[in-house]
C-alpha cells in the first residue's frame, strides 16, 4: 500500500487506533516532539494518547507539509474551514480555519456540509483505506480475511508478544475494561517498560 492511504495503514498499525480514528485525525494532536498521537472523543466519547512510530515521523512531516500548502491553497480561494465538534464552531467561530484543526488526512476535493450547507473539506473517505486494504491482499496472494481493523488487533498482539504487560495495551487502544483486552492474552504476558511501538520494532 502506497501513498497517503499506505501511511495511513501503517499508522493503523503503528499506533493501534481505530478506522474511523485514524481518518478523523486533526493536526493538532499529532505531536511530534513526544512522540504521541491524542486520540479524541474514541469510543465511548473518551480521549486517550497513544504512541506515534519513530518510523512514522518523517513520512508524516513530508505528508502535513503538502496537506498544509493544500490548505492554505484552500483559505486563498476563501475556503479552508472545516467541521468542528460540539459547540466549539460557536465559541471560536475562526477556529475552524486554523491549521490547527485541519485533518490529518483530508479528502481530495471540497464539499458542501449539509448540516451547515458551507462549503469544506471533509475527512478522507474510510472506504478508499479499506478498499486499499482489499486490493493489497488480493496483489499478495493473502487468503485469509483481513481489514483495516485487523491492523489495531495486530497492533496490540505485537505488543503483548514483545513483553508489554496488559493494561499498557488496554490504556493505548482505549478499552473500557480490561477483559475487552483479554482477548489477546494469547500471547505471553510478560511486563515491560517503556513504549514502543511495533512499528518501529520491524525497522531494527
Amino acid at each position: 500500500m502506497a501513498g497517503t492511504v499506505g501511511l495511513a495503514a501503517r499508522l493503523l498499525y503503528g499506533t493501534g487506533m481505530r478506522l474511523m480514528e485514524c481518518v478523523r485525525l486533526r493536526v493538532q494532536d499529532v505531536d511530534f516532539a513526544a512522540r504521541q498521537i491524542t486520540v479524541r472523543d474514541g469510543k465511548g466519547g473518551k480521549d486517550r494518547v497513544t504512541v506515534l512510530p519513530d518510523a512514522l515521523i518523517a513520512p508524516l512531516q513530508a505528508h502535513l507539509m503538502q496537506v498544509q500548502a493544500l490548505h492554505e491553497a484552500d483559505v486563498r480561494a476563501g475556503f479552508g474551514e472545516v467541521y468542528l465538534p460540539f459547540a466549539l464552531e460557536r465559541k471560536y467561530p475562526h477556529a475552524g480555519r486554523s491549521w490547527a484543526w485541519q485533518y490529518v488526512f483530508p479528502a481530495r476535493g471540497l464539499s458542501v456540509d449539509p448540516r451547515s450547507g458551507k462549503t469544506r473539506r471533509h475527512h478522507m473517505d474510510e472506504k478508499a483505506i479499506q478498499r486499499a486494504m482489499k486490493q493489497a491482499l488480493h496483489d499478495t496472494g493473502i487468503s485469509k480475511p483481513a481489514s483495516p481493523h485487523t491492523l489495531r488487533h495486530s497492533f496490540a498482539t505485537h505488543l503483548l508478544q514483545s513483553g508489554y504487560d496488559i493494561r499498557t495495551v488496554q490504556e493505548l487502544l482505549g478499552h473500557k475494561d480490561v477483559s475487552t483486552t483479554m482477548i489477546y492474552t494469547h500471547v505471553l504476558n510478560r511486563g515491560g517498560r517503556g513504549v514502543q511501538s511495533p512499528l518501529d520494532m520491524l525497522s531494527r
